[in-house]
């Protein structure tokens, strides 16, 4: 379950849904659910800290179950991919059974802010 922690909200909708739509619909169904296992897998091993989609892959996607969303769904543009792996982390961790938080932070002190994920224990 993913919750805006400015607002108290659950999310229920990835960011950018008809790209990441489009993008899906270009991988099967078992690619697909072979990245959100994944995405599952990277998460419960960093021990559920905190968590931003550019942590857990690390950038060389060759041969794991990422490397589709290069070759297939974003017909190799890297930004797209990157992109989409975002959207596919969203979309994991909004099916989640335990309550993580989505807010912005900056970085590197700019004004650039991203989304973070962190998980919360809310009673």
């Amino acid at each position: 379950m993913l919750i805006d922690i400015d607002s108290g909200k659950v999310i229920d909708r990835v960011p950018g849904r008809r790209e990441f739509d489009l993008l899906r619909s270009r991988l099967s169904d078992a690619e697909f659910e072979a990245m959100v296992a994944r995405v599952n897998e990277l998460i419960d091993e960093a021990g559920a800290e905190i968590a931003t989609a550019g942590w857990l892959p690390g950038s060389d996607w060759t041969g794991t179950p990422f490397q589709p969303i290069y070759t297939k769904a974003a017909r190799e543009d890297f930004g797209r991919s990157a992109m989409f792996f975002g959207q596919l982390v969203w979309y994991t961790v909004m099916g989640r059974l335990e309550r993580w938080g989505s807010g912005k932070y900056q970085v590197d002190g700019r004004g650039h802010r991203e989304p973070y994920l962190l998980p919360i224990d809310w009673a």
